[in-house]
């Protein structure tokens, strides 16, 4: 405790110098802290959009159908044959002009069927979305996204209002929730509407009776893995062993993905807040040098009345620990004041954007690490002067 009062005595003498010093290691703790948090904050959002994809989600993607292309016929007795299958459904995608009125744009189309909101865990903020009745017909209806009913047509209670898809009039029946807009924007650029398969097939030329990709659901308590490893049984039986006609992917490699890639950048933001702080080890170093050699003579006068080596090197590296932590704590305070602004600004992109507890602990240990590394040499000087040699220090 003595030890720790001298070394605030000595850091409150010199209040300016010792602010500047601690910059480097403020600035260091405020880089780590806030980029790695931002990082994470995002990455939370994004996860969640991930995840509202659904992720018990399959798609299957046909390549080479070897003569037996998939129908929905095909797509129905499948999910009654395979217990692990819970809902089916085609999805397949194209991209056409929509018009309303007299804006227009580009929309990316897909065809599919009743059970794709509850496969992909779509939601609704109005109307209803595709059933069986639609797609036998040929129906001309689709369900608009959050963006195409509120940028196209300019309001979502659109129900009712009709929009031009390469020249087709198609009535919208729904319109997606808003929180669906980072969902959709993920799956392609521009606006999205979803349409019977049978009435995309008319709508065009590239879209046949064969359904090339669809996506289906795990049943209740069958897990995706098991649904994975049945559909590529069958489809390996229908399609004469060759796996590089069919691709089977799910949500969970899209989330592993991003979890890797978010992690990869956490990690290299962090190396580079973490080069701030050798930085501001590097001022501390200097500045205890200069210390050392003030106080020379004080050295001298504690070693002449009994002071030990490890009593000196004591002072002078808590001296220097007691730096780093005094500007970690304000580097810590002034995060935790970036991130509450970075949140209210950020409030309506829904993200949320708080301290991250283990990143402030690494921050807290390197400080305290960078005070014992950057403080030995010049506590270790201070210790291992001579007491004559000291004294007759005129400096």
């Amino acid at each position: 405790m003595m030890t720790l009062r001298m070394a605030l005595r000595s850091i409150g003498a010199n209040k300016m110098r010792a602010l500047l010093t601690m910059l480097g290691i403020i600035i260091g703790v405020v880089a780590l802290v806030v980029l790695v948090s931002l990082v994470n904050g995002a990455t939370s959002s994004v996860t969640n959009a991930v995840s509202s994809l659904g992720t018990d989600m399959l798609t299957v993607t046909i390549s080479d159908d070897k003569g037996l292309p998939m129908d929905l016929e095909t797509l129905a007795k499948w999910r009654d044959e395979l217990g692990a299958v819970g809902l089916t459904a085609p999805s397949t995608t194209a991209s056409v002009t929509g018009k309303y009125g007299s804006d227009s744009d580009s929309f990316t189309v897909y065809g599919t069927s009743e059970a794709y909101d509850d496969i992909a865990g779509l939601k609704l903020c109005m109307g209803r979305f595709l059933n069986s009745a639609d797609v036998d017909s040929h129906t001309r209806v689709c369900v608009l996204s959050y963006k195409a009913a509120t940028e196209l047509i300019g309001y979502t209670d659109c129900v009712g209002e009709q929009v031009s898809l390469n020249g087709m009039k198609f009535t919208v029946i729904g319109v997606l929730s808003d929180s669906e807009s980072i969902t959709t924007s993920m799956r392609s650029s521009g606006y999205t509407a979803y349409i019977p398969y049978t009435s995309l097939m008319r709508l065009s030329d590239s879209v046949t009776e064969a359904v090339t990709s669809f996506v289906v659901s795990a049943a209740e308590g069958r897990s995706v893995d098991e649904v994975e490893l049945v559909l590529t049984e069958k489809l390996m039986e229908r399609l004469e062993q060759d796996d590089d006609a069919f691709s089977v992917s799910s949500m969970n490699i899209m989330e592993d993905a991003m979890s890797s890639i978010t992690s990869m950048l956490s990690i290299l933001l962090g190396g580079i807040a973490g080069i701030s702080l050798v930085v501001g080890g590097i001022g501390i170093m200097n500045i205890m040098l200069v210390t050392v050699t003030e106080r020379t003579r004080e050295i001298g006068i504690r070693k002449a009345i009994g002071a030990t080596h490890g009593a000196i090197l004591r002072q002078f590296l808590t001296e220097a620990v007691v730096l780093c932590m005094l500007g970690c704590a304000i580097g810590i305070f002034l995060s935790w004041t970036i991130l509450r602004m970075a949140a209210v600004i950020a409030s309506g992109l829904s993200m949320s954007f708080t301290l991250n507890g283990p990143v402030v602990g690494i921050a807290v240990g390197f400080c305290i690490l960078i005070g014992v590394v950057f403080g030995l040499y010049p506590a270790n000087k201070a210790a291992k002067m001579k007491p004559i040699d000291a004294l007759h220090y005129g400096g």
